[in-house]
């Protein structure tokens, strides 16, 4: 019997739409379905992944039954267990770790896009250990605590018809989003309205622009200071906005006035004349709409600045709370993340024993505290797991030294931090170490091939979806699975509810499925799970100027700050030892002398690194296993200018050894335009058909370029912890060799498991 069923894609954070032709259980055909969000065919038109959804169902790679380590951790030695067998006995190791080193013992990493981080977190809340680790520092949490901190909450923009003027920075939709976003973006890109793209490499949404700024790595800081100076200094920002709602202007007019186009030009290695003519865009348009991204959230100890200065940007321009600028979003009327994830039910004595605290003032439990009193005026609450995510510099100390306390066990869901978590070398050391280690996961990568357990667990088309953005927005977008999950594959929440059970929290976990909690999280918002299913999403849109709404006094409410305006000259972020103005901090130096001398010696030079910019199909180090995929992009790459290459005497091809203090690693050279004296790394190679564990470890020491990046707290942004992945100083030069699988990327075969047994 043949059947076409609702479902959706999962293979990034926009679940779109499908029509799934099912039949005797089995997804055999996918169509886009129009009808429910994106509701833009363009979008799955231009999309490589999504026809990937039938070959992975089905995949000679998936794991599909719960694998337990047989001998050395490493050794690809694994048998299969029943479920039962597993959870049973991870249950009673957890148990017994708990026991021996407290319930703090245990800690978690996450990735997205494939999981969903609540179940997680609530498992985690339910067992005592505030230790879950994730990628929160270097991003997404920058920004929502520098706009909740400056606004009151976070925001979006809303770009429209009303829109004046766009700037993009720091990120590049074209390859890391292809969504709605992206179509508005090559809208604004054909139209009368400036687009302004701030990006040190030459992206094809910088191709789209009317200006394209190229800042030195590291300077963003005093480039978005620049534009203020010129806002000010013209007369350009809003003044009965400024006058009434910005708290401090002239502390920040007084603090931004030695910005000017010259001293930005000098310092950020751009045009004075740039720096003027996109203050002015941004200052003339009655509504202009900023968003920045990754790129900024990665700058370590700029993160924080850096943001605060952009918001400041925002305010003085009156671009806040608006039609076609940015508007402060609202709460969900679903239930939220904060909820979901019970932290509320910690107790208090294991919050106390957060390993962030003191090191990140702001990234722990007590900041969040003094963070939450001031967004609840207005009735709103961060998702507290996500935004107290435990630093992972100071987990690793706690698992090679014992010290506050052991941690012993780790559970890994939807997430490979031997290749996306800073210094390799480290991590891998310090979970080769523990007492356990569970992963989830969808195939045996470099870190699932170091653990006792591996879980397989369903993707998409066989799991209900459902993406909330943290709970800071009401919105949230999925559907149903189509399928029920093929061979014993089982969703994340199904895997921690059946742990939870058996570790005594059978309260926490009232719902029987995944879907059964769905339900339950929409009935709030007056949604029933068959019309979120036909709709493909839940939204309420914001409503602009909130702060003007009467309080109980009937006064204008204004915004959930210290002060109730925008604070230009924060208040509080002293309090966390913050600055009260933005101010550039020095980038991270990862380079020796001798090291520097060495390389110069062999024809290298000395450069600045950037490292994680997207790169479709790829997505950090996802779908490497997709034969299609690497044969048009075969190569781990590093980007650098021509004249760069011309200087260094380097051919597109070449093979080149990239280095710091911390490691080395090697890859394709190819040549683009984008800054001189600098290089653009790839993030998260791998080789997913060579052979799982020792030696290789699926290639992850070849061209990992996390075996030159480091985590430590000390060099890191102090208030949230931010490590560096951009403007990092490195080495580069050309090698002889070639790498080990350059001639043919299927060069080791991996030796594929009977997919009835072990896999």
């Amino acid at each position: 019997m043949r059947e076409v069923r609702k479902t959706n894609c999962h293979f990034c954070g926009y679940l779109c739409a499908f029509h799934a032709t099912v039949e005797d259980g089995r997804v055999v055909d996918l169509e886009p379905d129009p009808s429910r969000y994106p509701y833009d065919p363009k979008v799955l038109a231009g999309c490589r992944r999504w026809k990937m959804n039938l070959d992975v169902l089905d995949g000679d790679d998936r794991v599909n039954y719960p694998l337990r380590r047989v001998g050395e951790r490493g050794a690809n030695n694994w048998e299969r267990v029943s479920w039962d067998e597993a959870l049973d006995d991870i249950a009673q190791r957890l148990s017994q770790l708990r026991d021996r080193y407290g319930s703090e013992t245990l800690a978690s990493m996450i990735g997205g896009p494939h999981a969903s981080f609540w179940p997680l977190h609530r498992f985690m809340n339910m067992f005592g250990s505030p230790n879950n680790m994730g990628i929160g520092q270097i991003c997404w949490n920058p920004r929502i605590w520098m706009d909740a901190l400056t606004f009151g909450w976070t925001i979006e923009a809303d770009i429209n018809d009303d829109t004046e003027c766009v700037f993009i920075w720091g990120t590049n939709p074209a390859e890391s989003d292809n969504s709605l976003w992206w179509q508005s973006i090559r809208r604004i890109g054909k139209s009368d309205t400036p687009l302004v793209v701030i990006d040190p490499r030459y992206t094809k949404t910088a191709s789209c622009a009317d200006l394209w700024i190229a800042p030195k790595t590291g300077t963003d800081c005093a480039l978005a200071l620049g534009f203020a100076n010129v806002i000010i200094a013209e007369g350009l920002y809003d003044h009965d906005f400024v006058g009434q709602w910005c708290h401090g202007f002239d502390e920040f007019a007084a603090h931004v006035a030695r910005y000017t186009p010259e001293y930005v030009a000098e310092f950020c290695g751009v045009s004075a004349d740039d720096v003027r003519t996109a203050a002015r865009w941004f200052g003339r348009a009655q509504a202009a709409a900023l968003v920045s991204g990754r790129g900024i959230d990665q700058s370590g100890r700029n993160v924080a600045p850096t943001h605060r200065a952009i918001c400041c940007l925002r305010a003085i321009t009156g671009n806040v709370d608006k039609p076609g600028a940015c508007i402060i979003t609202e709460m969900s009327d679903f239930t939220t993340e904060v909820e979901l994830e019970m932290t509320d039910e910690m107790a208090p004595e294991h919050k106390a024993r957060c390993l962030n605290t003191p090191f990140t003032p702001l990234q722990c439990y007590e900041g969040y505290a003094k963070v939450q009193k001031v967004t609840e005026r207005l009735g709103c609450r961060l998702p507290t797991r996500y935004m107290t995510s435990a630093h992972p510099d100071l987990v690793l100390r706690a698992m090679e030294t014992g010290e506050p306390y052991p941690v012993r066990a780790l559970i890994v869901n939807a997430t490979n931090p031997l290749l996306t978590y800073a210094d390799t070398h480290r991590v891998f050391n310090a979970l080769m170490g523990l007492d356990l280690i569970v992963v989830i996961d969808y195939y045996l990568t470099p870190t699932a091939s170091i653990a006792d357990f591996v879980l397989p667990c369903a993707g998409a088309i066989e799991r209900p979806l459902f993406q909330q953005h943290g709970g800071v927005a009401n919105i949230a977008y999925g559907g149903p699975a189509a399928v029920e999950p093929y061979y014993e594959r089982r969703s994340d929440y199904d895997i921690f509810r059946a742990l939870g059970l058996r570790l005594g929290q059978a309260e926490a976990w009232p719902h029987e499925t995944f879907k059964d909690a769905l339900e339950d999280v929409l009935a709030r918002a007056g949604m029933t799970w068959e019309e979120y299913c036909e709709r493909g999403m839940y939204f309420r849109p914001p409503v602009p100027f909130k702060y003007l709404y009467p309080d109980e006094t009937g006064n204008p409410r204004g915004f959930a700050t210290t002060t109730g305006k925008i604070e230009l000259a924060s208040e509080i972020l002293p309090d966390f030892g913050g600055q009260r103005l933005p101010e550039p901090a020095p980038c991270l130096s990862l380079c020796s002398d001798e090291l520097i001398e060495r390389a110069t010696a062999c024809g290298g030079a000395h450069l600045s690194m950037v490292t994680g910019a997207r790169k479709q199909p790829y997505n950090a180090s996802m779908y490497f296993n997709n034969p299609k995929f690497r044969k048009s992009s075969p190569h781990p790459a590093v980007e650098i200018s021509p004249a760069t290459a011309q200087r260094l005497g380097l051919r597109a091809g070449d093979t080149v050894e990239v280095a710091t203090d911390k490691g080395s690693a090697r890859f394709v050279l190819e040549v683009r335009t984008m800054r001189d004296d600098m290089v653009s790394v790839d993030y998260g190679w791998w080789h997913p058909e060579w052979t799982p564990g020792a030696p290789d470890f699926g290639g992850m020491w070849e061209s990992n370029v996390n075996c030159l990046t480091s985590c430590s707290v000390a060099t890191g942004e102090p208030m949230i912890g931010t490590w560096w992945y951009n403007a990092i100083d490195c080495v580069i030069r050309k090698v002889d060799e070639t790498l080990s699988w350059q001639d043919d990327p299927c060069a080791k075969d991996s030796a594929s498991a009977d997919k009835d047994g072990a896999r």
